[in-house]
């Protein structure tokens, strides 16, 4: 089997042409041989049309003398590969050229059983290639007569074999031609493919800001090289994002481990009171806590990323989860003399998943808790459509800038100082909003201007 595709294009286009070059042979061959032939028959009828005036005038001349009006007739038609014979009741008695007349055989047939007058008839067997006859038939003192006018096809034979010869020889080297130019074609229209593959070696992974460029190339060309260049733009976005995202993870686990670390080096360098190892443990436990909590929002996260969180749908009223919620963080509001008001609706049935889309609103609710400052509002709203529902948190917080804006649902990223650290998070909670949100086949909005707070609006088709 042909590995090489510029063998096999090659290939195909040699057998192409082939398949067409003997296709156009014999359509010409067949198309010259009828022509051939006509002409021989238009020229048999112009002859014998001749012969037969030429006869009736010199039977006229020779006063019903049947046999000399022949004889006449047949030395005036004495036209070169021509036979002109006059026959009368089955026998000749004149011929242009007597060597070549025959009794028996085709002519011998011919005269046996003329074919109708002007009519052509092939004599296969006259010759070595044949020959083409035309009679006229007349009356002459009683007497039938045939004035017969006959040509071999040797002519024809000959000019029909220069033609084979000639295709012949025209074929192999026309396909020595069209072979050698199909393969420079190939090779040429190759060449951007080659040099694509050249480039695309030369892409590692420290590398994929690099692009294609294949220059002035065809069309369908330029739309794999277009592909390409926007799959490496995707490969590069996800690989920038990994590379962040691991530096990141690696950072946040860092924290509480040195922390733990630290801990525990304090409490065993020395004896201590009862006091100070409950305080260490404690300080541990907190930690501890935090680590857990950022392996499981990174397993979460890894699970959706790679498809194998299915949602446990059931049925459930969403004006009682988002009334849970409330309740749930009220505390945590009033600590930091934050207001926490919840616009509810009546009862709103919902399929889906209840503990993702509980995490969902308390993620939103938690995150506006975090970064609005003392005396602030943070509100949270439920309103119903026919189609969607909608869950809107809003804040009186430092807001976002907006250029800061389209990478808050990114994992790990926090805009400013006002959303560090130091609030507790871990920078995942909005990229879970995201995913639980999209899970449900809905979408996350953040509408939000600096120091005017900030407005994520989750919308899910019911």
């Amino acid at each position: 089997m042909i590995r090489s595709l510029r063998a096999r294009l090659t290939a195909w286009y040699l057998a192409f042409f082939s398949l067409l070059f003997v296709a156009f042979s014999v359509f010409l061959y067949g198309t010259l041989s009828s022509a051939l032939r006509d002409r021989l028959d238009a020229s048999l009828r112009s002859e014998i049309d001749t012969a037969a005036g030429m006869f009736a005038d010199e039977l006229e001349e020779a006063k019903g003398d049947v046999p000399t009006a022949a004889s006449e007739t047949a030395s005036g038609m004495r036209v070169r590969d021509t036979l002109v014979a006059v026959f009368a009741d089955g026998l000749p008695l004149a011929a242009s050229d007597p060597s070549r007349l025959r009794e028996t055989g085709s002519i011998a047939g011919l005269v046996a059983a003329p074919p109708g007058d002007g009519q052509v008839e092939e004599l296969p067997n006259y010759g070595p290639f044949g020959a083409r006859a035309v009679v006229r038939h007349a009356t002459a003192g009683g007497r039938q007569v045939l004035v017969i006018a006959l040509a071999p096809l040797d002519p024809v034979a000959a000019e029909l074999l220069l033609v084979r010869r000639v295709i012949l020889i025209a074929l192999p080297l026309l396909l020595g031609i069209a072979g050698l130019g199909g393969y420079l074609l190939t090779a040429r229209g190759l060449a951007p493919l080659r040099r694509m593959a050249t480039q695309a070696r030369e892409i590692t992974g420290a590398s994929l800001h690099k692009r294609l460029d294949i220059g002035n190339a065809a069309d369908e060309i330029v739309a794999l090289s277009s592909s390409f260049n926007e799959l490496l733009a995707r490969l590069d976005q996800s690989f920038e994002t990994m590379r962040r995202f691991v530096a990141d993870a690696s950072h946040e686990l860092r924290t509480p481990l040195s922390v733990i670390r630290g801990e525990a080096d304090v409490a065993l360098a020395r004896d201590r009171g009862a006091a100070e190892y409950k305080e260490s443990l404690a300080i541990v436990l907190d930690e501890s806590r935090r680590l857990t909590r950022l392996v499981d929002d990174l397993l979460n996260l890894a699970r959706a990323d790679s498809g194998h969180v299915k949602l446990q749908l059931q049925d459930f009223y969403f004006n009682d989860l988002l009334a849970e919620c409330c309740r749930s963080l009220r505390a945590m509001a009033g600590a930091g003399g934050i207001e926490l008001e919840c616009a509810i609706a009546g009862d709103v049935p919902f399929r889906g998943d209840e503990e993702l889309l509980r995490r969902l609103v308390m993620n939103l609710l938690d995150n506006a808790i975090r970064y609005t400052p003392a005396g602030g509002k943070v509100s949270a709203a439920l309103k119903v459509a026919p189609s969607a529902l909608e869950i809107r948190i809003s804040d009186t917080g430092p807001g976002i800038h907006p250029e800061a804006a389209p990478h808050v649902f990114e994992r790990f990223y926090r805009a400013d100082e006002a959303r560090s650290r130091r609030n507790g998070g871990f920078g995942l909670g909005l990229s879970i909003v995201k995913w639980v949100a999209e899970a449900h086949r809905g979408a996350v909005q953040l509408a939000s201007q600096p120091e005017a707070g900030a407005v994520f609006t989750v919308t899910l088709p019911r």
